[in-house]
């Protein structure tokens, strides 16, 4: 272990993960301030159901593939169900990362056996892979394909690779590895708001005012 590398992971230990914490917070709060500041014209119609359980019925049900489409390219749906679930998996039931949390928020929960994280972790990966792979290939997909998307994958992937080479003492040293793993995480910190994996909260302001909006008239979103 060299100074170089201590010295870097003092620093993703301390100040940057200090600075991606504050940029993460400043940049979900900003997004989603900007969505709600949108705003909506006051809808005058007699309301035929409840917008607000067809909102929240609606934050659910999209979950779900739309029927027929799943069928149609199964291999791309469920490589997209395995790279969500086990990001959320190995992101909230590691015991480290369960520290982590605990340190920040003062909460703490089970954890998940490491063999079941490690094995999820590898799905995870050989599921981003092959989303990867689908979106190369793909004619239609790699023409909508634009250099964020691919940023997106990266910073992804990157956490996912390196904790996995952490665990297992693999290519570099572990110290140094570690500090790369935590290196990513915060770039994945910084990035997430600004780019499109924001999504993973304004995805249920859009569902429920989908929803919501599709209830008032009393028909399905």
């Amino acid at each position: 272990m060299n100074g170089e590398t201590l010295e870097l992971l003092s620093w993703v230990r301390g100040p940057g993960f200090q600075i991606a914490i504050i940029l993460f917070c400043f940049g979900l709060i900003y997004r989603v301030v900007t969505i709600l500041q949108i705003g909506k014209k006051k809808n005058l119609s007699t309301a035929r159901s409840s917008a607000t359980v067809a909102g929240a019925k609606t934050i659910f049900s999209r979950f779900l593939p739309v029927n027929g489409l799943f069928f149609k390219n199964p291999v791309l749906h469920i490589a997209g169900y395995i790279f969500h679930i086990g990001f959320f998996i190995v992101l909230f039931f590691y015991d480290p990362h369960i520290e982590v949390f605990n340190d920040l928020l003062g909460i703490s929960w089970p954890a998940l056996p490491t063999g079941i994280i490690t094995a999820t972790a590898l799905l995870t990966m050989i599921a981003l892979l092959t989303l990867l792979a689908y979106r190369i290939t793909d004619p239609v997909r790699r023409y909508l394909s634009d250099g964020q998307d691919y940023l997106i994958w990266v910073i992804s992937f990157l956490p996912l690779i390196t904790g996995y080479l952490a665990y297992q003492h693999m290519l570099l040293p572990y110290t140094q590895m570690l500090a790369y793993h935590l290196l990513s995480i915060e770039l994945l910190m910084v990035l997430l708001p600004f780019t499109r994996l924001s999504h993973f909260i304004t995805i249920f302001i859009a569902r429920f005012y989908s929803g919501a909006e599709s209830g008032r008239k009393g028909v399905s979103s």
